[in-house]
């Protein structure tokens, strides 16, 4: 007999869409209202619906869900996309405060809480698009 492994993705762990419906609508209501986050709010349009929708798809695809960014929009390019916008450590870290609070909202289980507030730091800080950020560093061969 072979023990059979069976993958869990992180939407099934974190409860799947009502978990990143509940995670992303608490993300842009810290957005919206608390006024550390003022700077990320200002790069949004006034309403967030369609913004949300976006996030809310994202997020599903990125946590192992349904494809359903991908889909509709490609690839995610998300520095590509973002390069309209001044990201800047600021930001990166309006941006990390908001979702810190709506993952600890949303996501009940502390360990895959903190497994994704880690890989979401990891790329908000990939997304700055400002002088300075070490991603952008390259070497050159003598």
């Amino acid at each position: 007999m072979t023990d059979v492994v069976v993958e869990v993705s992180n939407f099934d762990r974190i409860g799947g869409l009502p978990t990143i419906d509940r995670l992303v609508e608490a993300f842009y209501t810290r957005m919206d209202t608390m006024p550390e986050a003022a700077g990320i709010r200002a790069m949004h349009a006034p309403d967030l619906g369609a913004t949300k929708n976006i996030l809310k798809r994202y997020l599903t695809e990125w946590l192992g869900g349904p494809k359903l960014y991908s889909v509709e929009k490609g690839h995610p390019r998300l520095r590509q996309r973002h390069l309209g916008f001044k990201i800047d450590s600021a930001a990166r870290d309006e941006w990390l405060l908001c979702m810190q609070g709506a993952l600890a909202e949303a996501v009940a289980d502390a360990v895959i809480r903190q497994e994704i507030y880690a890989a979401m730091a990891k790329l908000a800080d990939w997304m700055r698009n400002q002088a300075g950020n070490p991603h952008d560093a390259y070497t050159t061969l003598s």
